[in-house]
């Protein structure tokens, strides 16, 4: 396997923040609704930007090159488990099922959009 062109290497990094701000799009609400009350408000924003701000770039540009055609299960397996536990050290009140629930269901949700858009309806760039 050689070193992508770099024209590819370019449109990554131009992909990075577009990605990033629609997964906390998709992602936030489902934090601001669904972690604890314990938490206020602002901790569920800081959580949407910054769990998201965290897994996203290690998912987009260190898995594809290491999992080959186990990509999409081991990526989305990697992103939860990793928030949770980014989320669980931090914040310590959050060591709870709903909290690491509504982990796992902002990612879900993410996943599902961007299957959507870039599976179904095609709307990213060329796989």
């Amino acid at each position: 396997m050689g070193s992508p062109a770099p024209e590819a290497r370019l449109s990554i990094w131009l992909q990075l923040p577009i990605g990033y701000l629609l997964s906390v799009m998709v992602e936030a609400p489902v934090l601001l609704l669904a972690l604890s009350p314990v938490h206020p408000r602002w901790r569920k924003w800081f959580a949407a930007f910054w769990l998201t701000g965290c897994s996203y770039p290690i998912v987009v540009l260190v898995l594809p090159s290491w999992t080959g055609n186990w990509y999409v299960p081991v990526a989305e397996t990697f992103a939860p488990l990793f928030e949770c536990l980014l989320f669980a050290a931090l914040f310590p009140e959050g060591r709870n099922r709903r909290d690491m629930a509504a982990i796992v269901a902002a990612n879900l949700a993410s996943f599902a959009w961007g299957e959507l858009l870039f599976g179904v309806l095609r709307l990213g760039p060329a796989r």
